[in-house]
């Protein structure tokens, strides 16, 4: 009896430690991205390898996606941390010659291609071809991948005539990347292809959910005999599947046949998932579709990546904001519920570590196998889906407001081996925007192109018009000069409450007689000068450090300004900075509206990401800041 006594003793003592230190634990604020992503370096200071794990040190998607969630980070914020981190990864396992350490193609497994989009994006920034090469081999498995009848990849070569779920999210992001920015776009077709076929045969026409896997030859003892579906609906498989289309998106031609049938599968499904979110937790269980079944637990992986998928689905025009809104509610809910903290470190709990079909041993597909997988804390799976859901909603603040920003594309029409480039939002090489428009995107607005000349029409849709350097002879065979009647329309846009960006460029670059003629309007006239000229490397000979106190150069210290026009000023035209007895920006209220006047393009991707410049210099912050305040006039001025 003694024993016994003691034994239930030892329960609850056991009980109330273990609740003591939940409760203890238990953080009670919502965390940012760059406080996630902080601590997440705190975890992993130089390499993202599970500790003890050795499988972990070799080339594989686990890292690729943490890596994907620290580039979203340096897109948000610019800081040069992250992006020395993505590198210090990749430059482990990437060669001079872009060959990928411990990588083998003749193993043809598509869960090796997911870090190729971080290989994109880092040749992008750096044009060091290392990582082209690298991208290339990935490019080429996809050439030599084997697949179903239909053409579908197998998803191993070790998992013959199998498509899953997971696969479509390894393979399919990248493969889209590299289309767009390198690639056949015939190719198109065969990535929507993948996501229809997995539609085809892995969706059960009762739920509207996607078992995990889908076996040609039925002959798997997981499949069924009919369908050669799996039995189950796992949380994660639909995770990746939802963020791999709208990942995919992002790349996928506007006016490409099946771009309809994607965003209709993304919405679909997502609407599917919502009759499983557990109504007191607001998330979703490991076992989609069995809530509360014993043994079933809430996992937060999955629901991090429904969560990003709805955020994201949101911010791009797929979903409705009730979608955003239940994605923030779930948000909210992972951190408060599964994110401790302990010695001063966060740690996300209830993620899966692993599941799959078949192999050795054989994993059976069935109930009790997916509830039986271990968790682990910290996995990077769960860790890199909530960093990117966390961004993915830190975008959203003036979204409901409708703020769109158009970049003028009609007098900057430039052309460079049959296709457009130069201060465009697609540019991402150094002359282009598209660090500049994920920055506004990040601020909370919409970015659009203008390929026509301006009228009220079309410019009553937009809150920001921005015309940078216009074309001259020399640039472009017949431009488009800035008439009369533009000017006309423009001015009234203006004057209705429209905010005007002008950004200039040096003497010999730029067509300042008909832009003039424009910014004239708002007592702002370019010189046709070219000041501050940089030497070579000698940054230094384009710094203005002696910032005035602006909302524009708020916490900045230091910009890079190079081969400028500087500007006079009448009317209500105002200096906003100055050098010695010289202008380089202004800007005029002009009715309801407001102009700023810059004499450079001066924000394009070489001079905003650090492409070039040495530390020191906050191009990058002075850019968010201009657009937070530019954005608020836009609030105050339109009716």
């Amino acid at each position: 009896m003694k024993i016994l006594k003691l034994f239930f003793l030892i329960l609850i003592v056991l009980f109330f430690s273990n609740y003591t230190y939940s409760q203890k634990n238990k953080i009670d604020k919502i965390f940012t991205p760059e406080e996630l992503a902080s601590n997440f370096l705190k975890l992993y200071p130089d390499s993202i390898i599970y500790k003890g794990q050795i499988n972990s040190k070799k080339w594989n998607y686990e890292q690729g996606f943490i890596l994907q969630a620290f580039y979203q980070m340096w897109l948000k914020s610019g800081n040069n941390e992250y992006l020395n981190y993505i590198k210090r990864n990749l430059d482990y396992y990437v060669d001079d010659n872009g060959n990928i350490k411990t990588y083998k193609i003749e193993d043809l497994n598509l869960d090796n291609i997911a870090p190729g989009s971080v290989l994109l994006n880092i040749y992008n920034i750096t044009k060091n071809k290392k990582y082209k090469k690298a991208a290339d081999i990935l490019r080429e498995q996809l050439r030599e991948q084997p697949r179903t009848k239909e053409g579908g990849f197998w998803h191993k070569k070790i998992y013959p005539d199998q498509m899953w779920l997971d696969g479509l999210f390894m393979a399919e992001p990248f493969y889209s990347e590299y289309t767009s920015l390198l690639g056949n776009e015939d190719s198109f077709n065969d990535i929507a292809n993948q996501f229809l076929l997995i539609e085809k045969y892995c969706k059960d026409k009762q739920t509207g959910l996607y078992y995990h896997g889908w076996d040609e030859t039925k002959s798997q003892k997981w499949a069924d005999s009919v369908t050669g579906t799996s039995k189950i609906f796992w949380g994660r498989a639909m995770g990746w599947y939802l963020m791999a289309l709208v990942d995919v998106l992002d790349y996928f031609p506007l006016e490409h046949p099946q771009r309809k049938e994607l965003i209709k599968i993304f919405r679909d499904l997502s609407l599917n998932l919502l009759m499983y979110r557990d109504p007191q937790m607001k998330l979703w269980f490991q076992v989609v579709n069995k809530v509360n079944e014993k043994g079933n637990f809430i996992e937060t992986s999955a629901s991090s990546m429904f969560i990003y998928a709805y955020a994201k689905g949101y911010n791009n025009g797929y979903l409705p904001l009730s979608y955003y809104n239940i994605a923030e509610e779930s948000f909210n809910s992972v951190q408060l519920n599964y994110l401790k903290k302990n010695n001063d470190l966060l740690n996300l709990e209830n993620v899966c570590a692993g599941a799959g079909l078949g192999g050795n041993p054989y994993r059976d597909g069935s109930y009790n196998y997916y509830i039986s997988e271990p968790m682990r804390v910290n996995d990077f799976k769960g860790y890199g889906s909530l960093l990117l859901a966390s961004i993915e909603l830190s975008k959203k603040k003036l979204n409901a407001k409708n703020r769109r920003v158009g970049l003028d594309y009609f007098y900057n029409n430039e052309y460079k081996n049959q296709k457009r480039f130069h201060y465009i939002w697609e540019d991402t090489e150094n002359s282009g925007f598209s660090v500049l428009g994920n920055i506004i995107e990040h601020s909370g607005a919409v970015i659009d192109s203008i390929v026509k000349a301006p009228t009220s029409e079309i410019l009553k849709q937009y809150d920001i018009y921005i015309i940078v350097d216009p074309d001259t002879p020399q640039e472009t065979l017949k431009p488009n000069y800035i008439d009369d009647i533009a000017i006309g329309e423009i001015t009234s846009w203006v004057k209705n409450g429209g905010v005007l960006i002008l950004m200039a460029n040096d003497s010999t670059n730029c067509e300042f007689t008909h832009l003039n003629k424009l910014a004239g309007e708002f007592g702002i006239h370019f010189n046709e000068d070219s000041e501050n000229r940089v030497i070579g490397n000698n940054y230094v000979l384009g710094t203005f450090d002696n910032l005035p106190n602006h909302p524009l150069f708020k916490k900045v210290n230091k910009i890079f300004l190079k081969e400028i026009s500087s500007i006079n000023i009448s009317k209500d035209a105002e200096p906003l900075l100055v050098r010695g007895n010289k202008i380089f920006m202004a800007s005029s209220k002009y009715g309801k509206g407001f102009v700023f006047a810059v004499g450079d393009p001066w924000l394009y991707n070489e001079y905003i990401d650090s492409r070039k410049l040495p530390e020191g210099f906050e191009n990058y912050k002075a850019a968010q800041n201009l657009f937070q305040w530019l954005l608020n006039k836009t609030s105050n001025n339109k009716n």
